[in-house]
């Protein structure tokens, strides 16, 4: 092995890196792109430094936690604003604050409120039919209203 390592020398950890990136195309999620850039940083070392075959895998294996922590970072930070539509696929979150009349009375701390052809249950104080009420939280698939 340790001859293999000599005599390709930083050529190794390219053709690792290559088949690492490769095989990300096939993967699902973003995982082997991370060890993929670990393995082109130990060459890009292993280029101007010629180091053992154990320094190169504790290079390897350091590089390939700090690419992975930094990808998640700044995946993470990636998703946190990108969508247009924060309640895509959350429909009820996209009610909460709005206001809305009922059609029928609030009774015992229960009612129902037709929302664009749909009927939901809803949760609030008890009020008359044709009161404005408010959407103020989610409770499974029950809205929570309140007095507007």
């Amino acid at each position: 092995m340790t001859d293999v390592m000599q005599h390709l020398g930083p050529w190794l950890w390219w053709v690792l890196a290559g088949v690492l990136l490769i095989l990300e195309l096939f993967a699902p999620g973003v995982f082997l792109i991370w060890l993929g850039i670990a393995a082109a940083g130990v060459a890009l070392v292993n280029v101007v430094f010629d180091l053992t075959w154990q320094w190169q895998f504790l290079l390897f294996a350091a590089l390939s936690v700090l690419s992975v922590y930094v990808g998640r970072a700044v995946n993470a930070r990636s998703q946190a604003g990108s969508s247009d539509q924060p309640h895509l696929n959350q429909r009820l979150q996209g009610f909460v604050g709005r206001r809305y009349t009922l059609a029928e009375p609030i009774k015992d701390g229960r009612g129902r409120l037709t929302i664009e052809d749909t009927v939901w249950d809803i949760a609030g104080p008890d009020s008359p039919k044709g009161a404005h009420v408010r959407v103020a939280a989610i409770d499974g698939m029950r809205l929570i209203v309140e007095r507007a």
